[in-house]
């Protein structure tokens, strides 16, 4: 079993998401909504365990 690293970093409405071999995306949320550089897909969040997602497609 390989251990893997993940880091975030936040700054503000802005996410620089980082893998072991460097930067991989970024995201940028606001309220519930977000929408990811890497997947190009929206994305909000509704109450409870429930999300919506929107692909490029």
């Amino acid at each position: 079993m390989a251990v893997l690293l993940r880091k975030r970093w936040k700054i503000g409405p802005l996410i620089l998401n980082f893998t072991q071999k460097g930067f991989s995306s970024w995201s940028f949320k606001l309220g519930r909504w977000s929408w990811n550089s890497k997947t190009r897909a929206h994305r909000v969040d509704l109450p409870g365990p429930l999300s919506w997602k929107q692909d490029k497609n």
